[in-house]
């Protein structure tokens, strides 16, 4: 039976289960236009449900969305190994199967340092302080998997084995990042007519001997 409706099927008599699958697994709804801080979304980028809208606020959930995946990777791996033991797909070998989880373990831990140098960046060049926002929409973004302490740990191996990072994490992201320093450079540059604080320093003029 495919995770989602496995999922759905025991939420019937597990509320906190339906929870989980609304947050994570559930299908996501494009982002409307009237949202005053969301970027212009095509009509192919589907918006994570319970997101903000923002980008800096978006890369903080989906910060400590990945950081929840990734810290179940222990607590997981003998009931996927298990899983995947049994449901083997032909021609393939236990090893094979479990270095998928393997590698994305990697790989989300490379998008976690992603998501914390475009958080940064964006913080060294807002005006304002912005990190207790940022702090935050992490949180919110671990919410999502705070009903697995209280699930089975078939269901939760389960849901985790098939659960994916929206594609638009990574994109807003590396967005961020990119224009945050563009930003931070151009807010360092001296402007024309600016304090002498802001000036560099004029060298002073060396005299020669005929000079007074």
């Amino acid at each position: 039976m495919p995770i989602v409706l496995y999922l759905l099927a025991l939420a019937t008599t597990q509320d906190s289960a339906l929870d989980l699958a609304k947050d994570i697994m559930a299908p996501s709804s494009p982002a409307p236009v009237s949202q005053p801080a969301a970027k212009p979304v095509t009509e192919d980028v589907r918006w994570p449900v319970g997101a903000p809208r923002d980008d800096y606020g978006l890369v903080g959930w989906c910060t400590g969305l990945l950081g929840g995946y990734v810290d179940l990777y222990d607590r997981v791996l003998p009931d996927v190994t298990r899983i995947e033991n049994a449901f083997r797909k032909p021609g393939t070998t236990l090893a094979e199967d479990m270095k998928v989880y393997t590698d994305l373990q990697v790989e989300s831990r490379s998008n976690l340092a992603l998501f914390g140098r475009a958080m940064s960046a964006a913080e060294q060049a807002s005006l304002q302080p912005i990190r207790p926002r940022g702090d935050q929409a992490i949180q919110k973004g671990r919410q999502a998997w705070a009903v697995a302490a209280n699930l089975p740990i078939r269901t939760v191996a389960q849901q985790w084995m098939g659960w994916v990072l929206p594609d638009i994490c990574v994109q807003t992201a590396v967005r961020l990042e990119s224009n945050s320093r563009l930003m931070g450079a151009a807010l360092k540059t001296p402007q024309p007519g600016g304090s002498a604080e802001t000036q560099a320093p004029e060298k002073p003029q060396l005299r020669t001997r005929d000079q007074p």
